[in-house]
């Protein structure tokens, strides 16, 4: 399984940004995808994400501002993120859960300036 992320940059406060992840290989029909991000000298956090049953779940500090979609023919979930700010700054990383096992993506960089 691979899963290629694309869309990060660096924008500035107020701004948008969407990201998107593609996942290939071998992927059950039923499985849990979503993005997790990770600031300099800061844990990996759950942004948002689908759960196996298909419903969305939010960090606290991007609900309403940020909104995860999926496109289960393409096998991509993207992640559209409005009114950025500075404190949303760091890599962003796709997580797919399926036949058990956990794949991360590469990482991509999201700046936002103040």
């Amino acid at each position: 399984v691979q899963l290629v992320e694309s869309g990060g940059g660096l924008v500035q406060g107020g701004g948008s940004l969407r990201l998107s992840c593609t996942a290939s290989g071998s992927i059950a029909s039923i499985n849990v995808m979503g993005w997790y991000r990770q600031a300099p000298r800061k844990q990996r956090e759950l942004v948002a994400g689908f759960t196996s049953g298909g419903s969305t779940n939010y960090a606290d500090s991007v609900k309403g501002r940020f909104t995860i979609s999926r496109d289960n023919a393409k096998n991509t979930v993207y992640l559209q993120m409005n009114s950025l700010k500075p404190e949303d700054t760091a890599v962003y990383y796709c997580n797919l859960v399926t036949w058990g096992r956990t794949y991360w993506g590469q990482g991509t960089q999201v700046t936002v300036s103040s």
